[in-house]
């Protein structure tokens, strides 16, 4: 009998990234991933149950890290330099709102794991959101942000920046001081 050649975790969570983004939910399965990984279906059974609770496992693993990232925030004092550093992790983070899309299309089924693992995942979006309230508070005593617009939709704004197709390929630096510039000053000419 070989021997099972060695992996972590953290390999399997990489394919399992790259195969989602690739394939989607339902491309997804742990023959590919067996695959990609140069090993055998039974030795990811042996760590996972089947594939909505490795897809949810990793997608925690995902906002976790992403989460650690987020706190460097507290490193800045403006308001600006805040959201300097919060849409560099934004469009660093790329896949972030596909990876979220597959995410909900993954059934409970009945799954404890899963169920479990996608209470989880609502609470780190959660914390997210309340991680991100000081720097709201912040833009609001900066007089940056109008007090009248619901801290959601503001925080929704500047998330789903990330998703505006960049058809021309205009440089992503430049890209990212256009949706701040949107973003602060917002896209018309003053009269």
């Amino acid at each position: 009998m070989a021997r099972e050649r060695k992996f972590s975790t953290d390999d399997i969570y990489q394919a399992t990234k790259q195969i989602l983004l690739q394939h989607g939910y339902e491309g997804f399965n742990f023959g590919l991933l067996a695959e990609h990984l140069d090993i055998s279906r039974g030795a990811i059974y042996k760590y996972f149950d089947n594939r909505e609770e490795l897809i949810t496992n990793f997608m925690q693993h995902e906002m976790r890290l992403f989460l650690i990232e987020l706190k460097e925030i507290e490193e800045y004092d403006s308001f600006d330099e805040k959201l300097d550093f919060l849409l560099d992790l934004i469009f660093k983070h790329t896949s972030v709102p596909e990876l979220i899309e597959i995410g909900r299309r993954i059934p409970i089924n009945g799954n404890s794991k899963v169920k479990e693992n996608i209470i989880q995942l609502e609470k780190l979006h959660l914390d997210m959101y309340k991680h991100l309230q000081g720097f709201i508070d912040l833009g609001r005593q900066e007089q940056k942000l109008k007090a009248s617009l619901p801290d959601s939709l503001l925080l929704g704004m500047i998330f789903q920046s990330i998703l505006i197709p960049n058809h021309f390929g205009v440089p992503q630096s430049e890209w990212v001081r256009s949706i701040k510039e949107i973003l602060c000053h917002g896209m018309f000419n003053k009269a």
